[in-house]
Order: structure tokens, then sequence, then C-alpha cells
């Protein structure tokens, strides 16, 4: 069983923000193994997904059904083809003017019974005359025209069929997408970043390729089956009995085999998004591995990732791939039967040499679907298994729905009250318990104290990225819950400590903050924040196109553009995370000055560890484990001599020994 994350762990894992979600690192990358589903039900739910679709899948039943009736009507055409062949080849060899039955007189009479009883039942026999090539050609181009017409309404139904495949799958990913949106954060804090990103991209398109290769092959299949049986049993029922031994076998030897194989495909699925998470966490801390010479573990941490989904796709191939050989194996022994004995029943005159070759033909087709499905079924398995992993997100608990109704948001002067609050990540270890705190309009909270005290989660509350244990928060007296997320976010600005920036230009990024905002509103958050600054020193100025990484622009002035972004929004309510912990001093004094001026009647909330950077606020809130010790101005708490002032004379004692250190060492 995996442990319990503690309450600094949780904190630090909410202060990288939302969506960030629990990092490995190079040399911590295990998960936990999931339990499958059973195969059936997720293939029904699967399947179920194409009832939308049901105008083109009935479309292509339809086309498949006069497909494969055309198809199989193809050998019993060529079989009286074959017939008058052989009969015009006999009957240039019996003496012309004769009657049959005069000529199998002559031949019962000299004991020759079993070649009497074959003229006996051929047909178009005439004795003296050759073969009709006129009736031949005609009935070789009535074959040509059947399996033509055929094989048109057999591409039609694999174009309907991929429509609908594709509909179906965009409909997944639809919503694959909008579940995302309703998870809440503690979802994406357990889930790794990667093993996600495998599971609504790779598996998603392994479901695709899946249905797309086996449907329509599936529906062809199943219904040639059906209809080489019927005609098979109209010819000969002792044949057909002998053909059907087939289908008990094939079915035990794919669901044995299928059976083994069903585990490696799921393992391989759950390897492949383990490799996605090591991968994608390599490349994003490739500095660190390269700087704390990491690259042999982590070099390791592929290979053993990497040799475990070569081991389970090697296992899920092979097992599978044994399915086509024993199949064909099968199909062989039946045809050599089916031979010998049509061919002794075509001696003794109970049947053509025409319907013999037909039964064989339709034997033949009868075993080539049973084996085609057969060897689908390593597509089927790997599609079911990737389905399962795409449900277990559609699945996940969502978040709590909006209040319906009207929005009951009120004024906007950033009034914040928390009342008799409570929040724990695990009930077992209380983080917040019974917090009061009011919150002027207008006032700047800086909220101080040690790592895992609980000032994220406190912000992260006010955002409602987790759902309070008990008490309430409310802004401008409206409960927060009673708000709409959408409502609630759009009156707040939010700058995290852990920059993000998407591909597009600097401009496009900043005007994030309010969509449809103009280039003069673009320009003037720019100036408040300074970015305008180091803005005109680049080529393109704010047409510069940035990488989803932001990699040509400094961490500082990554920074400085997510700030403006957040003053672009005009929001009620700022929250700052450590939001200028990349900024050189000079810089983060001017954005002060900056927010200063900005924050006119908003409420702004700041975390921050240098505690220089907020001597100016309205209110310091001091935190420990979740309570607040300590609040006041920063004169007042330096005067209390309490824990505010023990970090504050930590943080500038260490400062003067690090200066002495230096002198010294000079």
């Amino acid at each position: 069983m995996s442990e319990v994350p503690t309450a600094e762990e949780k904190a630090a894992a909410a202060r990288r923000g939302p969506g960030s979600g629990p990092r490995r690192g190079p040399m911590n990358v295990g998960t936990p193994g999931e339990k499958s589903r059973n195969f059936w039900p997720s293939a029904k739910r699967l399947v179920g997904r194409l009832r939308p679709e049901r105008t083109r899948v009935l479309t292509a039943i339809a086309l498949t059904l006069v497909s494969v009736a055309l198809s199989a009507l193809g050998p019993l055409v060529l079989a009286r083809a074959t017939d008058r062949i052989f009969a015009g080849w006999i009957g240039a060899q019996l003496p012309a003017g004769v009657p049959v039955a005069t000529v199998v007189e002559q031949l019962r009479s000299a004991g020759e019974d079993r070649q009497a009883d074959m003229i006996a039942a051929m047909p178009y026999l005439v004795p003296g005359q050759g073969m009709d090539f006129g009736a031949i050609g005609r009935i070789l181009l009535l074959a040509l025209g059947l399996y033509v017409v055929a094989a048109v309404l057999s591409w039609l139904q694999g174009r309907v069929i991929v429509h609908a495949v594709n509909q179906v799958v965009f409909d997944l990913r639809a919503q694959v997408e909008a579940k995302l949106h309703r998870l809440p954060l503690p979802y994406f804090d357990q889930q790794p970043r990667g093993e996600l990103l495998s599971r609504v991209t790779n598996d998603i398109d392994n479901v695709a390729q899946s249905l797309q290769q086996t449907l329509s092959q599936l529906l062809t299949s199943l219904v040639t089956v059906v209809a080489m049986v019927s005609m098979m049993v109209w010819i000969s029922p002792l044949l057909a009995i002998i053909a059907l031994v087939t289908i008990p076998i094939s079915i035990v030897l794919t669901g044995a085999i299928g059976k083994r194989s069903q585990r490696h495909f799921i393992q391989q699925w759950k390897s492949t998004g383990e490799l996605s998470s090591v991968i994608e966490e390599t490349y994003t801390g490739h500095s660190l591995v390269k700087v704390f010479g990491r690259q042999a573990e982590v070099d390791a941490a592929f290979a053993e990732r990497n040799e475990q989904l070569r081991a389970a796709g090697f296992g899920a191939q092979f097992v599978s791939g044994i399915i086509m050989p024993a199949m064909m194996f099968v199909g062989n022994l039946n045809y050599v039967v089916i031979a010998v004995v049509g061919g002794l029943r075509v001696a003794s005159g109970t049947m053509t040499l025409g319907d013999v070759q037909a039964f064989i033909q339709y034997s033949r087709q009868f075993t080539q679907p049973l084996t085609q499905v057969a060897s689908m079924a390593n597509l089927m398995q790997s599609g079911v298994a990737s389905a399962e992993r795409v449900f277990e997100v559609l699945d996940a608990p969502e978040q709590v729905a909006d209040p319906s109704g009207p929005s009951v948001a009120g004024a906007g002067h950033g009034r914040v009250e928390f009342e008799d609050v409570s929040f724990s990540y695990d009930p077992a270890r209380p983080l917040i318990e019974g917090l009061d705190l009011v919150v002027e309009p207008g006032q700047m909270v800086a909220i101080v104290g040690p790592t895992g005290a609980g000032k994220t989660t406190l912000v992260n509350l006010i955002m409602r990225f987790y759902e309070l244990d008990s008490g309430r928060i409310t802004i401008d007296g409206v409960d927060i819950t009673r708000m709409s997320r959408k409502e609630l976010r759009s009156r707040t600005g939010m700058v995290l400590q852990d920059t993000w920036l998407f591909a597009g230009t600097i401009g496009d990024n900043i005007a994030y903050g309010r969509p449809g905002a103009t280039r003069e509103q673009v320009r003037a958050a720019a100036e408040a924040t300074y970015v305008d600054r180091f803005v005109h020193s680049l080529p393109d100025g704010y047409d510069t196109h940035l990488d989803d990484e932001g990699g040509n622009i400094s961490a500082g002035e990554k920074q400085l553009v997510t700030i403006a972004r957040a003053f672009l929004a005009d929001p009620s309510l700022l929250i700052l995370d450590e939001a200028t912990s990349s900024v050189d001093t000079r810089t983060e004094r001017l954005v002060q000055q900056a927010m200063a001026a900005l924050r006119g009647d908003r409420t702004s909330f700041v975390i921050a560890h240098r505690l220089s950077t907020i001597r100016d606020a309205d209110l310091i809130l001091v935190m420990e484990a979740g309570r607040i010790v300590e609040q006041g101005s920063h004169e007042r708490l330096l005067a209390a001599d309490g824990p505010y002032a023990r970090l504050y004379r930590s943080q500038f004692a260490a400062a003067v020994t690090e200066l002495d250190t230096s002198v010294n060492l000079a």
C-alpha cells in the first residue's frame, strides 16, 4: 500500500498550480498496477458507442448482406460452368445420337456401376457433343458481374463504416476533453502527467485504429459465415456437418489463446503510459538531469520501462499471433476431408463435380472469415484494453456541479471572509481547522510561514480548486459555493511561481487574461508591469513568437508576462503565489509599485518567502500547520517578537552571515 502524502507534500503539490500534479523524478517512475475490467463488458460498452451512428451502421449491414449474398451466388454459378465443361468433355467421348439412358444401361451391363451413376447424375450431357462455349461464356460473364457488384458494395460498406468509426472517435475525444474540464484538481494531483497524456492520445488512437480495422471486417466475416453455411447445407448436409466441426474447434482455440493475450495487451498499454511519463519528466527536467549528472540513472529508468514495454508487446503479439497458424491448420485439415468425401460422392453419382467444386469454394470462404476473426483477436484485445483505460478517465468522479439559476455574485469590491473553515487532504491528517479571517476590499494580505504550513492551500480554497470539509468562504457576502466556477474565477487574477506560456506571440500570451482585448489594452498592461521594457529589445516586439516553454526569453521575463496577463484581466481579487520569485530585485520593486497603483479597491493575496518584499502589506498572516498563529502589520508583528519576528530575523541573520563570510574570505 502506498504511503499517504503528508500535508507538506500536498501543499507543495498544490503550490505548483492546477494541473501539474505530483511529478515523478527520474529515479521514481513506478506506478501501481491497475485492475482491468473483463473483456466482454468493456467490448460491449465500446460497441455501444456506435448507437448514435445506427443509421450508418444499418446501411453498412444492408450493403454487407447484399454484397455477401452476391458473392455467395458466385461459386454456385461457376459450378454450372464446371458441370458444362465436364459434361462437354465426357459427351465428346460418347457416340453421337445415343441417349444418355442407353449409355448408362450399357455401362451397368459392363459392370461399371460407379461410372454409370456418375453419368446418370450429370446435367447438360449430350453424347457426341463437345463443350458449349457460348453457354460457358455467358455463365462466366454472369459470375464476373456478380463479383464486380459485390466488390463495389463491399467498398461502399467500408466507407460507411469508416465514417461511423471516425465520428465515434471524434465524439470520444470531445467527451474526454470535456471530462478533463469537469475533473477536480485532486484527480490531476494523483495522476502522472505522461500517463494521463497517454490515455487521451495513444489509447484513443489505438481504439480508433482497432475499430476501423476490425469492425468492417468483422461484420463482413460474420455475415459471410452465415451465408456460406446456408449454401453448404443446401448443397450437401453431410459435407456441411463435416465443415461445421471446425467451428467449436476454432472457438476453443481462439478463446484459449485470446484469454492469454489479453493480459499482455493490458500490460502493453500500461507500460506505454509509464514510458511516456518517464520521457515527459526527463524532457521537462532535462537541464537538472544534466546539472546533477543523473544521465545514467535516467537511462537505466528508461531502459527498464522500455524493456517492460518490449516484453509486454512481444508477449501480446506472439501469443495472439499463434491464432492465425492454428486456424489455418484446422482449415487445411477440413479442406482435405471435404475433398476426399466429395470425390467419393461424385464417383457415386450423389453429387456433381460442379457441386463439389462449389462446396470446396464455400468451405474455403467459410474458414477464411473464421481465420480472419481469429487473426483480429490481437487487434480487438489491444483496442479493448485501450478503451478500458479511456473509460477509467470518463468514469472518474467529477467535481461538485455548479449551482443552477442566475448568478448571485456580489458587487465586486473583493471582501473575502473565512467562516470556521476546515480542510484536509487526508481526513486522518487535519490541515486547516476552524479558520476565521476577514479581508477588507483593497487590502494587500501577505501570507508567510514555513513550507507545508498551508499558504497555497488557503488561496486554492478561495479559487475553489478544492472543496471545504466544513465552514464557508464568502466574497462580497456571497458563499463561493453559490457562484459558478466561471463567475468566481473570472473575478480573480492568479499568478503562480511556475510560469505557464503557450506557443504564440507575447501579445497573445498577455491577451489570454482577457479574451477580445485590444492591442492598446495589452500594451497598457505590459507597460504597467514593465514588460514593455524588454519587449522593445526583441526583433518582433509584441509579435515575437514564443514556444510552449517560452525558451527564447528569460525566466524573469516570462514571469513578467504572466503578471501582465493577470493585470489585463482587471480582477477584483489578485492572488500572487511567489509571483516575483524569478525577477531581479530592481524589477521586483518596480512590479510592487505597479501593483500598489493597480490595487485601488481590489483585494490581493501575496504568498512570499522573502519577507522584505511584503513590508508594505496591510495585513500579514503567519501560518503554521494550517493555522494562523499571528496577524498584523509588519511593524506590529516585529514588535510582538513572535513567529514572524523569528522568521524575519532568521532571513536577515543568514544574509549578514553570508556577507561576513565573503568579507573574511576577501
